[in-house]
């Protein structure tokens, strides 16, 4: 049975950087789908986006989370618009915690700005990246534990889930 805690959240809520650190103090295994779709198709999740099409990053991602959610002991970062798939969420709420890194968008905007590895924001007025935002936020907000990312290192976000997590981790070990 799956026993997997899932970060969700949009881009630059701190997903990879807190479950790196979440899966070295439980000892788990910590998977990127973003990483796992690059390593996959061999080519860095831009050039994917250009030279493939959104449809197909989308497709890959749904094969790296059907394998992914069924393991178990693992911390997995989800790419920013996996949940927006039915199948996905089904998948990574199947016996697993998820956990939404909340962020406001004013910070996603300083956090992102100038950075060219994202390919939804390249190019994106802010309101357009607002709308993506607000689009998304509901299927987030179906993660059992919501974390508040402001203010906080990603160690004390961490320490955290790992608080919020406490009873079901039990169950886990």
């Amino acid at each position: 049975m799956p026993c997997n805690i899932v970060l969700i959240g949009f881009m630059a809520s701190g997903k990879t950087t807190v479950g790196r650190l979440l899966a070295t103090y439980l000892t788990w295994e910590f998977v990127d789908t973003d990483g796992e779709i690059e390593k996959l198709v061999s080519s860095p999740i831009p050039a994917i986006f250009a030279q493939k099409g959104e449809a197909y990053f989308r497709q890959v991602e749904k094969e790296i989370i059907a394998r992914v959610a069924m393991a178990s002991r693992k911390v997995i970062a989800t790419g920013g618009g996996a949940i927006l798939d039915p199948e996905n969420r089904a998948r990574l709420w199947a016996d697993n915690k998820v956990v939404w890194l909340k962020i406001p968008l004013d910070t996603v905007w300083q956090r992102t700005a100038g950075d060219d590895s994202r390919p939804l924001l390249k190019g994106s007025t802010r309101e357009q990246v607002e709308a993506l935002f607000k689009q998304r936020e509901p299927y987030y907000a179906l993660a059992h534990l919501h974390v508040e990312v402001e203010g906080k290192s990603p160690g004390q976000i961490a320490q955290e889930i790992l608080e919020g997590l406490k009873v079901w981790l039990e169950s886990c070990r």
